[in-house]
């Protein structure tokens, strides 16, 4: 028997277990698409949500995206608003103590955030330089951007700065793609979908449901360079997008085949995704296909929703992971070092376990700190489904989020059935950003949720695992010490000879942005670390040792 205890306790300290602790965080967000049973193309979609830390004050803030009537019809409504209006984005800053609960206080009037357009995604970067981050918002209609004032205020620029795109924009990314020190934006169109002429498309037993992008013409992304103080112009057609057509809907940025400039990755729904490599002149070119990321395996274009990055193999490579519509599987690409990739979904155990689910917001995260990058889905379906209808579901497109470990030795495991009820209520999970809220050392996760409340699922792992993994983490800074270096790649050399790479980005997962820190997960290794720093720019700097389960930060201009 005591032989027995032991091995359920070994068993338990791999397990993270996510708490949703929303209802007593202080926040009361409630998304609102105005849905009238008209089944309009763009409720369907829903809004992202950003972890962004607005006000410098060393923790994460929340900003969640907003819809809204839809053609200013308020009779009729399905999901009343919930909140005083008007409809609006909401800011939510995070006053949590080290003792405390996650803490936020809603301050979107104060911090004068005036985003009242039918809200999509959000991107977070400072475009100007002046070390506060900036916001951009994508919408069904004219985006937006939020100036940061650095007082706790925001203020909106005309013309988004230069960077509107009247389009049906959904994701977007900051990116220094010319490495001139200025923020680029590249934004994702979906499709051509007019109010006025609406189309009208049925299930599978006759009913009428929400239609496909099929049904619709796919549109050119935005791409928009920053002139210098966050000022852009659309550059879309110098720089070789603007020919390109098609229903996208999720963006990273990142370098792909390791020739020290940034690449761009478009997640498209039910066509070939896009790999935009950059020629390092101004211009980009797709290599999706000749790179195997445009298609699975099988040599079919997906339904891609989410994607994110990373190097979940440790070999110091960005991998690609993408979530998408039910019975097509999540899949995984595995780089092989010079932007060359292969289909690795079914032998890394991802097919099956994604089959019946529709995934949107998704990341590589290390939900253990074992040193292994685990994998999680915000799911939600996009027809309605037959029993939840039958059943009386007055939004009938719920499905529950996914989260799987990684075994090591190239396998994971869904893990999901033993995080809990509030991990694995059924909604309808669009957007999921991912950061550490209450500082202490583990990744916690954010789900925008179409029509409903959001989730705030604070990861206890090291709460409760005795004793816990370690762990280090690094806010990574231009030369003002307030800039996040977006780029930057991390380098951590562990005593056993193994190097950890993680960059420094804000970008991916389903319309939303995440933290821009680094978090390792360092395992049993209880010694300090050293770190080598792949700037923006081409250039490296060594740095170390650090104290381990600590955060520290590392200024461009400190570097050596």
């Amino acid at each position: 028997m005591k032989y027995l205890l032991i091995t359920l306790l070994i068993f338990s300290q791999a397990q993270a277990e996510f708490v949703d602790k929303l209802t007593e965080s202080g926040i009361d967000f409630t998304h609102f698409n105005g849905m009238t049973g008209k089944l309009y193309f763009h409720e369907m979609m829903g809004g992202g949500v950003a972890l962004l830390d607005y006000d410098n004050d060393g923790d994460l803030d929340i900003y969640f995206v907003q819809g809204n009537y839809i053609n200013g019809q308020k009779d009729g409504l399905i999901f009343a608003p919930r909140h005083p209006e008007p409809l609006t984005d909401r800011l939510y800053r995070n006053d949590t103590t080290e003792a405390d609960e996650p803490r936020f206080t809603d301050v979107t009037k104060q911090a004068g955030i005036t985003a009242s357009g039918y809200g999509m995604g959000v991107a977070t970067g400072d475009i100007d330089n002046d070390g506060d981050v900036d916001i951009y918002l994508t919408n069904y209609g004219s985006n937006q951007l939020l100036l940061n004032n650095g007082d706790g205020t925001f203020s909106l620029q005309a013309d988004a700065g230069g960077a509107d795109d009247k389009r049906w924009s959904i994701g977007a990314s900051f990116v220094d793609m010319d490495r001139d020190g200025w923020l680029d934006l590249y934004v994702v169109n979906y499709v051509n979908y007019k109010l006025a002429s609406p189309k009208t498309c049925r299930a599978i037993d006759g009913t009428p449901d929400y239609c496909s992008p099929q049904a619709f013409n796919g549109v050119a992304d935005g791409y928009f360079r920053n002139q210098g103080k966050g000022v852009f112009s659309n550059q879309g057609s110098r720089v070789g997008i603007a020919q390109r057509k098609a229903p996208g809907l999720g963006v990273i940025s990142a370098d792909f085949n390791q020739d020290g400039w940034p690449d761009i990755y478009v997640a498209n729904d039910g066509e070939a995704n896009i790999l935009w490599m950059n020629q390092k002149n101004g211009s980009v070119q797709d290599r999706a296909m000749l790179s195997g990321v445009a298609v699975n395996m099988n040599g079919m274009p997906e339904a891609s929703m989410g994607v994110d990055a990373a190097d979940f193999d440790n070999d110091g490579d960005v991998d690609l992971f993408m979530t998408h519509l039910n019975r097509q599987t999540n899949t995984l690409y595995v780089n092989n070092g010079k932007g060359w990739f292969q289909d690795a979904t079914v032998r890394m155990g991802l097919g099956s376990s994604s089959y019946k689910q529709t995934g949107f917001g998704a990341a590589w995260i290390d939900v253990d700190n074992d040193g292994l990058l685990d994998l999680f889905s915000a799911n939600g379906g996009v027809v309605r489904d037959l029993k939840q209808t039958k059943a009386g579901e007055i939004y009938p497109m719920k499905q529950a989020n996914q989260l799987w470990l990684n075994k090591g030795k190239g396998k994971y495991e869904d893990i999901s059935a033993q995080q809990g009820a509030g991990f694995l209520r059924p909604d309808v999970s669009r957007g999921a950003a991912f950061g550490d809220i209450d500082n202490d050392g583990d990744i916690d996760i954010v789900v925008a949720n179409n029509a409903g409340k959001p989730q705030l699922l604070i990861n206890d792992i090291n709460k409760k695992a005795k004793p816990a993994n370690h762990w280090v983490g690094f806010a990574v800074k231009q030369a003002n010490g307030k800039t996040d270096a977006l780029g930057a790649v991390i380098e951590v050399a562990l005593g056993d000879g193994r190097h950890l790479f993680k960059r420094v980005h804000t970008d991916g997962s389903y319309a939303s942005a995440r933290d821009p820190r680094v978090l390792f997960g360092l395992g049993k290794n209880a010694e300090p670390v050293k770190i080598i720093v792949h700037w923006p720019d081409g250039t490296t700097t060594r740095h170390g040792p650090f104290k381990i389960d600590l955060y520290h930060q590392i200024n461009r201009k400190t570097s050596s």
